[in-house]
């Protein structure tokens, strides 16, 4: 089982796809498989393996990784077993976002600007990363990739991320000089480090951990939360912020969002245009431009 899992690993990574969360799933999956003896996938065997999560949303992710696995062995051997659907329930719908105000971003960027200790690089650092974030709706791991030679006149270039895809993000001219400003106090720290975003000291590029961490410790202090039952934003909420904002300034005439909607999807490096208008449901201003869009629309045609 282990050497069809490693396989189907190499087909989908030369297929374009990074396979970086599924990869230890499907491996598991293979361990415990060969543990019992199987050479095919077995449908009690898939169950039992998925079933050992306490999560239900653990549970039901394992089954359809593997399941994918298994419709992919059935096509070449049906002695691969598929395993039946919905075994633990549907996959959670997908989380709603938390669309941060105006002022609430400010002031995450103004704590993060006077974090301790005062002048090092570290709050500059972050104050920096968490604007660049809001203004740009970058995703944060492209944001902590980028490296000295992807700043360019014209943007940022995002080298091949998601889906294997580059492309150039312009910058406001506020976000330029705020980008220009950090890299000036940057240029002070002896390192050989190329990414943009480092450590205090330059030894090392700034973590993912470091500044989801960062990020949540600020939202905490400022009292930041949706409400009873609900979460609080996360460090990819920023991105969720400025698409919905930029969404919310669109005029909501069908052509008009049609256009602006394909420009958004390059803008955010969505793979497909349908990943995009998923924020059209994120706030009421946008539900409400669609609903009188919508009924102009019908006013219109009854004429």
């Amino acid at each position: 089982m282990i050497t069809a899992v490693v396989d189907y690993i190499a087909l989908r990574r030369a297929t374009g796809y990074k396979f970086h969360t599924e990869a230890p799933v499907l491996l598991s999956f293979a361990a415990f498989a060969d543990e019992r003896g199987d050479k095919h996938v077995r449908a009690k065997t898939v169950l039992d393996w998925a079933a050992r999560p306490r999560s239900i949303y653990s549970r039901v992710r394992r089954l359809d990784v593997v399941t994918r696995f298994a419709r992919h062995a059935k096509a070449a051997d049906k002695r691969h077993e598929i395993p039946p659907p919905a075994v633990f329930g549907r996959r959670p719908r997908r989380a709603h976002p938390y669309i941060l105000s105006a002022e609430q971003i400010q002031d995450v960027i103004a704590v993060a600007a006077a974090m301790r200790p005062c002048g090092s690089l570290r709050p500059k650092t972050f104050s920096t990363l968490f604007g660049l974030l809001a203004s740009t709706g970058l995703r944060a791991k492209e944001a902590l990739a980028l490296q000295l030679n992807d700043i360019t006149p014209d943007g940022l270039v995002i080298q091949k991320t998601k889906f294997r895809k580059s492309r150039l993000v312009p910058l406001h001219s506020t976000a330029a000089d705020a980008l220009a400003a950090y890299l000036r106090d940057r240029s002070r720290i002896k390192t050989a480090e190329p990414r943009v975003f480092i450590t205090m000291r330059g030894r090392t590029p700034l973590s993912y951990m470091s500044a989801a961490t960062t990020f949540l410790r600020i939202v905490r202090s400022l009292g930041i939360h949706g409400g009873p039952g609900a979460r609080r934003p996360g460090l990819h909420d920023l991105r969720h912020t400025f698409a919905v904002r930029s969404l919310e300034e669109c005029a909501m005439r069908s052509g008009d969002v049609g256009r602006h909607m394909l420009a958004l999807s390059t803008y955010l490096g969505h793979a497909n245009p349908s990943d995009t208008y998923w924020y059209l449901q994120a706030t009421p201003a946008v539900l409400t431009g669609i609903a009188v869009a919508a009924e102009a629309k019908q006013r219109e045609g009854a004429r």
